[in-house]
Formats: structure tokens, sequence, C-alpha cells
């Protein structure tokens, strides 16, 4: 079994947001042409997606060709739209994942959602919060590295960890808005670089923060194997303890200590990376994560997990789904249904 905890789907249509809302700023997709569209921004191209991007037919066919049995679906990050009205951003929320529950009700053996939140109005994102685990059946949410200008140890955003303590909803914690002009302008730097320093910000910011402190039953799992962090854990726990009066000013406990509480995907494009990445996170805390199905993400979800020849198959099975079992709170029997032939099934209906 392979359960995919990090993969991006958006909806095949979706309404004008500019006639809607009132004012710009807002992705669309356009041109649906051979099996390709694009993610347009006040006219300006975005980004160019292929079908497996928005249609769950497309994204099985290669589930089954790559052996993934499961996908945990998330929207796209700029679909987040932190800067917008919050009345607006919910509206956009409820659009977002209303068409993910469509997907994962008519595929329930292939697909779990992980939903989209308002998170620059806190009261409205734990009513989003709420909607998606009662309602719609998600076990998590999908939610940026940062609202705006807070960092995730903002004080107005509590409430927000709080409910999804309270309501066991996982949180994956996805990098985005990264500085794109300047000295980051040039070489995709915001995506290589930008994007591990956006994870690692927000690690420090919620162990600093006292984040994991106050709720030590929040399942938090981080994107990109947790960008820098592992690798400058030491420098960290250094700073930690030889700067309190800059480190220690919210959580006087040491952030090596909450290592064992966190999770990360293991996208790290590096068997060393991933074997250090495993020995600093845990084994228990290391879930699959392909980025799905975007350029830099892994191509063949679980191929580096699978080569890795020091895993024994014990640790191999935790890192391709046990661990995200774990994570997202659900049973393995919920997908043991036979997935060739459900699969099909359902596509032919």
């Amino acid at each position: 079994m392979k359960i995919d905890i990090h993969n991006h789907i958006l909806p095949e249509r979706w309404p004008d947001l500019k006639e809607r809302y009132g004012y710009g700023g807002w992705i669309q997709l356009h041109d649906h042409c051979n099996g390709k569209a694009n993610m347009v921004r006040d006219g300006k191209l975005f980004r160019v997606i292929d079908e497996n991007c928005w249609s769950p037919e497309a994204r099985i066919r290669e589930m089954d060709a790559t052996g993934v049995t499961v996908q945990a679906l998330s929207t796209v990050p700029v679909m987040f739209s932190y800067w917008a009205k919050p009345e607006d951003t919910l509206d956009l929320c409820k659009i977002l994942n209303d068409d993910m529950a469509r997907i994962v009700n008519k595929y329930p053996d292939r697909f779990i959602g992980l939903g989209t939140l308002p998170m620059q109005a806190p009261e409205l994102a734990v009513q989003e919060l709420k909607r998606c685990v009662q309602q719609l059946g998600f076990p998590g949410v999908q939610i940026g590295s940062h609202v705006n200008d807070w960092n995730l140890d903002a004080p107005e955003l509590q409430p927000i960890f709080a409910a999804a303590e309270e309501y066991n909803c996982s949180v994956f914690v996805h990098p985005w808005d990264m500085e794109q002009g300047g000295r980051m302008s040039k070489y995709w730097l915001p995506w290589l670089v930008g994007m591990p320093g956006e994870t690692a910000t927000a690690m420090c910011s919620m162990i600093f923060g006292g984040v994991l402190e106050r709720h030590p039953k929040l399942k938090v799992c981080f994107a990109h194997g947790g960008g820098a962090f592992p690798f400058t854990i030491g420098r960290i726990e250094h700073g930690f303890n030889v700067r309190p009066d800059l480190c220690a000013v919210a959580n006087p406990h040491n952030p090596r200590n909450y290592v064992g509480q966190i999770y990360t995907d293991s996208l790290v494009h590096d068997q060393r990376a991933l074997k250090y990445l495993v020995e600093t996170i845990g084994e228990d805390r290391v879930v699959l994560g392909s980025d799905y199905p975007f350029p830099l993400g892994e191509h063949h979800p679980g191929k580096l997990i699978e080569s890795m020849q020091d895993f024994d198959p014990k640790l191999k099975s935790k890192l391709l789904a046990g661990n995200a079992l774990e994570f997202l709170g659900v049973d393995a029997s919920r997908f043991e249904k036979p997935t060739a032939s459900s699969s099909l099934e359902a596509m032919e209906t």
C-alpha cells in the first residue's frame, strides 16, 4: 500500500472570481484543450497544467501505473487567497472543498480530502475547519507556511490550532508566497531555496512560539521533508541554548523536544537526505509525499523509499503508508476494496 500525503488538485472549472467578488488577483483556469489548461491571473499566464491536475480519472490511471493506493488531495497553494477579503476567501474555500468532497465521495477507496481555510479570518477558518471535518468527512486541512504578515505563532491563529486539536483534524503545512523579486528573481530560486526556508520558518515559529507545547495532540506535517529544518536542527538548538533571550521568549523548552511530535513528508529527492531525515525526525514521523502532479515532485511516488537498501520492509511499509494512516487518523480497512475493479467500475458509471 502507498498513501501519498502531498499532492494537489483543482476543480475542472469554477466561477469567474473577478466577476463574482468585484476585484482582481484571482486565479482562473482557461483554454482547456488537448488535456491541458492555463492557470491565468489578471490576464497573465501563471502556469500550464495537465488534465491530471483536475481529472480524478486521469489521476487514477497514473496512480495505478505507479502503485499509489490513495492520494490525500489538497488545493494548489496559490489558491489559498489569504490576501483577499475574508468572506470571499471563505466562499472560494467552499467551492474548492465541495469539489474535493465530490471527488472523494465518487472514489472513496482512492482519495482523501485535506481542506483549505480562510486563515486570514480565524473565526471563519474555524467555521470551515469544522465543516470540513463534520460535514465533508475530511481528516485534515492544508494551510500555508504563513498568513500575510503572520507567522504560524501569531496569537490570532491560535484558535485554529486549538480547533484542529479538538476535532482531531490533521494539519499539512505547505510553503507558499515566497519572495520572488530582486535577488530571488532568477534560477527558480523561490522554489529551490525559498520553499525550504519558508518551511523551516514555519516549523521554528510553531516550536519557539509554543504552539506544539500548548497543543500536544495536534498533528502537523510539513512538506518537502521539513525543508531546511531537519538539516539545521543542530544550529537551531544551539541558538536556543546560547541566546535564550532571543529564542526562548515564548517557550522555555528545547526545540529538539518536539522532533518526535512533528511529521514531515518524504520529498527530498536524495537517498542520503532521506536516511538522515528518517533518523532525525523519526521512523514513525516521515510519510510519503510526492507533490504530484508538478515538475518538482517525485514522478514515481515512493520510488526513493523503495530504493533504500538500508530500510527493512517494516520501515518501508511505515514510510509508504503506515505513518500516513496514523497522521490522518484513518484505518487501512477503508481502502481494502479491490482497487482496480472498484476504480474501473466508478469510472465507467
